[in-house]
């Protein structure tokens, strides 16, 4: 897995705070304020201004979950890091937080002590878990590029009649000659030749292109 940065400075990072009144909010804010951060309400803000790299999202579980939690694309969890506020420490509670993509907790009453671990583990875990989503599409982006080259250097085999190794080299040339790599060339080439049979009966590849 790529190695994801870890954050340890939150300066300049905002706060968007779901629910919550009273004392907690106001030693949150003050907490933030001291880490550099600003502290802001659904109201205050664009949804689609909501940024990953900036926002940190700070939900209070023992509040009704609004429609602002929506956005354009579905729920704004996805596109930040969270922190549930939790009051009522209930298995359903913190389960319902999770699912919303809720990786850190801070128990109310917030302690100032606890907020820079809560940060802490929420921004590192949400940056984590993107890492290993885009290197499980780049897995899959790879294998179907493998499934093309096979496919590729398998037709070549059996339009041109020579071997596995020479169909490669013939794929790899050209794949150089269209500064491209042999996977998305193969996939093009595949593609073309499912289009048109004509071409599968030469082994010029340039009339491929």
């Amino acid at each position: 897995m790529r190695g994801a940065r870890v954050v340890q400075n939150f300066r300049g990072q905002r706060g968007v705070l779901w629910g919550g009144a009273g004392t907690s909010v106001d030693i949150l804010e003050a907490s933030l304020a001291r880490l550099g951060m600003t502290l802001a309400r659904p109201a205050e803000i664009d949804p689609q201004d909501i940024d990953a790299h900036r926002d940190v999202l700070l939900i209070d579980g023992d509040s009704p979950l609004d429609a602002t939690m929506e956005g354009p694309s579905g729920s704004l969890l996805s596109l930040a890091p969270a922190i549930g506020l939790v009051g009522v420490e209930a298995p359903s509670r913190l389960k319902a937080l999770m699912d919303l993509g809720v990786t850190a907790f801070l128990r109310k009453p917030v302690h100032a002590a606890a907020v820079y671990a809560a940060l802490f583990l929420a921004v590192n875990s949400y940056n984590r878990l993107r890492a290993l989503e885009l290197d499980l599409v780049e897995h899959e982006l790879r294998r179907r590029g493998r499934r093309a080259v096979l496919k590729a250097v398998v037709r070549l085999m059996q339009t041109t009649g020579i071997d596995d190794d020479e169909a490669y080299a013939e794929l790899r040339r050209e794949s150089m000659r269209r500064r491209m790599s042999i996977e998305a060339c193969a996939a093009e080439l595949v593609a073309g030749a499912s289009s048109s049979s004509a071409d599968l009966k030469t082994p010029d590849l340039k009339k491929w292109a």
